[in-house]
């Protein structure tokens, strides 16, 4: 459930109309619900707390980072699972706490993993041998222990797009399954480092609960053979990647189908189990509107030219993700049309032969399902401004980013003198 309807005839965010948040602040802009961010954020936490003795929750701050949205979250008791040192002091700038702060990610340099000791994160998701080492090294310099858990590669097909599946042995996330034991040995003998447990997470825009199931039995099998050597695995870290619906009337496991299928696999694991939720509470929060340029004539369909492009709304470019189109004040009238943005990339597509509410030039429409991986992947390619953020509460909304213009951008470039 969202908070995106129709009333009057003109598409709603809660109480606000979008059409007037267009007016105001121009397209495209993404608009993002706080009720729905709210209301995602509980229905996930109390699922699992339903069925869970031991619960830790970070948001997955590469959905969405954006700092209103991260203190919604903050005030329902999420912590955040980062991926770089600039998520770290967007996590600390929403207010919360460095100890419920899960560190992942395969690529952390030295600079970010001292500012990380520094602050007290929570928890170092290592993704190999190396970088535990160095960590230790780096832990023992400044007088600390980091906690860690050992992310694993569990050979394990998320059943997902390739290019956000992570968990087969050929992605480049975590160890080989049959070699991590070993390494978490190894690691747990490292004066610098407290290792607690184990990671894993094997995509995201998961659809069918069994591959997960099938890499929790593993972790299962590896966190008692572990025990078994002596070593201490007293927290469980079993990732993200919940999928949500992007076609209207898709249906998806639940979280309360996720919950129950962790609940049976995990029943005797004695253990804290983590979970770093981000597309399933901010996916349906946003939506993005955009304003049709022109109906240009094709061949065998017109083609919808709207004012936002692939460096807004990168998904259908990269993934050939499907978001549903939506007129804000739809006439009743369909058409069969693609759907295009102004870049010059014939990869600047979001929909090809689409059965969608008729619209012509001036209209406005949104792009549903945008709150996660939207404003967060956006660029400047072509010169183009980035693209503002709203947050809706009721009936008041706010910008909670603004749109920075190509001006802006080209303030920040030098010529060297020698050009000059």
């Amino acid at each position: 459930m969202d908070h995106f309807t129709y009333q009057n005839g003109v598409l709603h965010a809660e109480q606000v109309s979008l059409a007037d948040i267009a007016d105001a602040v121009g397209t495209p802009v993404y608009v993002y619900s706080r009720a729905t961010l709210t209301r995602h954020a509980r229905v996930f936490r109390d699922a699992l707390a339903a069925k869970l003795p031991r619960l830790h929750l970070a948001y997955a701050m590469k959905a969405n980072p954006n700092l209103a949205v991260l203190k919604v979250l903050a005030a329902e008791g999420y912590g955040a699972d980062i991926v770089s040192g600039g998520e770290l002091e967007r996590a600390l700038a929403a207010g919360i706490p460095a100890a419920d702060v899960v560190f992942s990610g395969v690529g952390k340099d030295a600079r970010e993993l001292r500012r990380a000791v520094e602050v007290g994160v929570g928890q170092f998701n290592l993704e190999s041998e190396e970088e535990g080492i160095e960590l230790a090294e780096i832990a023992l310099l400044m007088g600390k222990r980091a906690v860690c858990a050992l992310r694993v590669n569990p050979d394990v097909d998320a059943k997902t797009h390739a290019k956000i599946s992570t968990g087969k042995s050929e992605n480049k996330f975590g160890v080989p399954y049959d070699r991590a034991a070993g390494i978490y040995a190894r690691l747990a003998s490292l004066d610098g480092l407290e290792m607690r447990g184990l990671a894993v997470h094997i995509g995201s825009q998961i659809t069918d609960l069994d591959p997960s199931r099938q890499a929790f039995l593993k972790m299962g099998d590896l966190m008692r053979s572990l025990r078994g050597q002596g070593l201490v695995v007293s927290h469980m870290d079993l990732g993200g990647g919940l999928g949500v619906p992007y076609k209207q009337g898709e249906q998806l496991p639940t979280p309360e189908d996720y919950a129950a299928m962790v609940a049976e696999v995990t029943a005797d694991w004695d253990v804290t189990v983590m979970f770093e939720p981000g597309r399933v509470i901010a996916g349906n929060s946003g939506v993005m509107i955009t304003r049709v340029i022109r109906v240009k004539e094709g061949v065998a369909a017109p083609f919808v030219v709207v004012d936002a492009a692939m460096n807004d709304l990168a998904r259908p470019a990269l993934y050939d993700s499907w978001h549903d189109f939506l007129a804000v004040e739809p006439s009743g009238e369909r058409m069969v049309a693609n759907i295009v943005g102004p870049i010059c990339e014939s990869s600047d597509t979001f929909a090809m032969h689409r059965d969608i509410d008729a619209v012509k030039a001036g209209d406005l429409a949104v792009f549903r399902t945008a709150g996660a991986y939207g404003a967060t992947m956006a660029n400047t390619y072509n010169s183009r401004p980035l693209v503002p953020e709203v947050m809706v509460d009721g009936d008041k909304w706010a910008l909670v980013a603004n749109r920075i213009d190509p001006a802006a951008i080209l303030a920040a470039e030098q010529v060297p003198e020698w050009l000059v």
